[in-house]
C-alpha cells in the first residue's frame, strides 16, 4: 500500500520515522519550504526533511509553495498513491488533493476530536487544565478537523505535566494507532464515526499575547499557561534589574496556598523560593531564564539576583 506522507514539525518528523521504520511504503514526503531563521536569517529545514534526508534519502521530498495548486496536483497524481497520511503539515489542503488517493486521506490530530480543533490542540488542552487528552485518527474533508473518526485513543495528564512531556506521549500514541488504522485499510476493515458538532472547540495557533504572564488572573490558571508554553516558547514576564527592563520565562511552576498580596506583589525571593501572588492564591516559581541567559532553577536565580532585584511586585 502505497503512502504520500505530509508533515513538517518535530511531531511529524517522528511519526515518519515511525512509518518508515514499521515498513510502510511511504513513496514521497511532502513539507513546507525551507524558511530563513534566526537573526542570521539563514535557510533552515523543515524537521520532517531533516530526517527524510538522513534517514530516508531514497524517498523523494517534495516542498511546494502551495499543495493545492494545479501543477502539484499533477505531481501528486503522478505516485498513484492508496492513501495521504497527514500530520502537522501547516497548510490546508483543498478537497481536490483530498480525494486523489485511492483508499482516503486521513490525519493524526493530538486531541480527542471534536475536542481541540486547530492548530495547537495540546497547548490548548494543558491551559484548560485537563485531566485527559488524547489521538484521533480523522478521515481529512475541506473542514478543519471535522471528518469522521477512524480511531482514538486516550491517556491521563497530570496536573504538572508540561507541553514538553506530553507531546513525546501522544507522539508514541499516534503513532501507533495510525500504523493500526492502516493495517484496517489494507484489511478493508476500516470503522468510521462521525463527529458530533454541537461538542466541538476550537485551539487556534499561540500567539504573542497568549505568552505574556497576567497576575491578575488566578494562581492555577498562571501554572497551567506557564506548563502549556514549556519548555518553548515559554510564558514570560517582565522585571526591573537596575536601570533595565528584562524578560524572565518561567519554564516549571507550582500552585501554593500560603501567603496573600495584591496580584503581582513578590511574598518572598530568597533561598526559601520565589512567590508571587495573584489573583487568586499564590505562585511559586521553580525554573526560570532570564532573556540572554540559561534556563536555571529559581533558587540559582535568587542566589544570583536577589540583591540586583529591587522591584516590589509586578503589574
Amino acid at each position: 500500500m502505497k503512502v504520500v506522507f505530509f508533515g513538517t514539525s518535530s511531531f511529524a518528523a517522528r511519526t515518519l520515522k515511525y512509518l518508515i521504520d514499521h515498513k510502510v511504503d511511504v513513496c514521497a514526503i511532502v513539507t513546507r519550504p525551507d524558511r530563513p531563521r534566526g537573526r542570521s536569517l539563514q535557510l533552515a529545514l523543515p524537521p520532517v526533511k531533516e530526517l527524510a534526508l538522513s534517514a530516508a534519502p531514497h524517498i523523494p521530498v517534495l516542498q511546494p509553495e502551495k499543495a493545492s495548486t494545479p501543477e502539484f496536483e499533477a505531481i501528486l497524481r503522478s505516485y498513484q498513491a492508496d492513501l495521504f497520511v497527514v500530520v502537522a503539515y501547516g497548510e490546508i489542503i483543498k478537497q481536490h488533493i483530498l480525494d486523489l488517493p485511492k483508499l482516503d486521506c486521513i490525519n493524526i490530530h493530538a486531541s480527542l476530536l471534536p475536542k481541540y480543533r486547530g492548530a495547537a490542540p495540546i497547548q490548548r488542552a494543558l491551559m484548560d487544565g485537563v485531566s485527559e487528552t488524547g489521538i484521533t485518527i480523522i478521515q481529512m474533508t475541506s473542514k478543519m478537523d471535522a471528518g469522521d473518526i477512524l480511531a482514538i485513543q486516550s491517556v491521563p495528564v497530570s496536573n504538572e505535566m508540561t507541553f514538553g512531556e506530553l507531546e513525546p506521549v501522544l507522539c508514541q500514541l499516534g503513532c501507533e494507532l495510525v500504523l493500526r488504522v492502516l493495517e484496517d485499510f489494507k484489511a478493508g476493515t476500516v470503522n468510521k464515526v462521525p463527529q458530533n458538532p454541537a461538542l466541538a472547540s476550537v485551539a487556534p495557533k499561540i500567539l504573542p499575547q497568549d505568552e505574556e504572564i497576567d497576575w491578575n488572573r488566578s494562581a492555577i490558571s498562571l501554572h497551567n499557561q506557564i506548563r502549556a508554553l514549556s519548555p518553548f516558547p515559554s510564558a514570560w514576564f517582565k522585571v526591573q534589574l537596575g536601570d533595565e527592563e528584562k524578560r524572565v520565562k518561567i519554564k516549571k511552576s507550582c500552585v501554593i496556598s500560603e501567603g496573600v498580596g495584591s496580584p503581582g506583589q513578590i511574598l518572598r525571593f530568597n533561598k526559601e523560593g520565589w512567590v508571587v501572588a495573584c489573583s487568586q492564591g499564590a505562585l511559586q516559581l521553580l525554573e526560570v531564564q532570564m532573556e540572554g541567559k540559561k534556563a536555571m532553577s529559581a533558587e540559582d536565580f535568587v542566589k544570583g539576583l536577589h540583591k540586583a532585584l529591587t522591584i516590589k511586585s509586578f503589574s
